[in-house]
């Protein structure tokens, strides 16, 4: 395992989860692909990245405090402004337990996927595959395989969710990268198996894919 995993990890246990900026810089040490972002506590750090990204940006609370960060009005969207982004700094800094801000770039438009892993006392790692976003427990559309997932497990996976034909193309509207998420979906597993005596629960929600990429746009791993 690499060192700098084990560093997160260990700098993680006081907390009990490993906050999303380190949370992101573990995935990207297993070349999982994440949005664009900066942890900071400078606005004008902020100010410089919405400046590179035209399109906006999200501004998120980190905190140790606070897991659920939408719950907590943790969480503002279509910055476009410096405006807009100061007063986002302003209201997320008075926030239980303030760290810093996460500030990442605005996604173009893709289909919500949820990744995540849970280690079962009895069977171990296990890995679900579904339907994200805020849809995620409307739908309950999802799968589950015991990791390690092997090539036919994560095929299986896919074409048992019922918005496979969605992800496929549908109506003439084009499907997302299935190879890419198949590939994000292996390396998801693999890392899995290798801190399964670290974790207890992992969820990458949203995981957003499109006709050509697929991101982690949110991250969460308690220990």
């Amino acid at each position: 395992m690499n060192s700098k995993i084990l560093q997160i990890i260990e700098k993680s246990k006081d907390y009990g989860w490993i906050l999303e900026p380190d949370a992101k810089e573990l995935l990207k040490l297993y070349n999982l692909k994440t949005t664009d972002f900066i942890f900071t506590k400078n606005i004008d750090d902020g100010i410089k990245f919405l400046e590179s990204h035209k399109r906006g940006v999200v501004c998120k609370i980190v905190s140790p405090k606070v897991i659920h960060k939408s719950e907590s009005g943790g969480v503002i969207v279509g910055i476009k402004s410096k405006e807009e982004l100061e007063n986002a700094f302003d209201k997320i800094s008075k926030i239980d337990g303030f760290l810093g801000v996460l500030v990442e770039n605005m996604l173009d438009k893709g289909f919500e996927l949820i990744a995540g892993a849970k280690n079962d006392l009895q069977f171990g790692p296990i890995v679900m595959l579904g339907m994200g976003g805020v849809s995620v427990e409307i739908y309950k559309d999802s799968s589950i395989r015991m990791a390690p997932l092997t090539d036919t497990d994560i095929d299986y996976m896919l074409t048992s969710l019922k918005c496979y034909p969605l992800l496929k193309g549908y109506r003439g509207e084009k499907g997302v990268d299935i190879e890419k998420l198949k590939s994000t979906i292996k390396i998801f597993s693999n890392m899995v198996m290798e801190i399964r005596d670290h974790f207890e629960s992992i969820d990458l929600n949203p995981l957003i894919c499109s006709p050509s990429d697929c991101l982690i746009a949110d991250a969460r791993i308690m220990l």
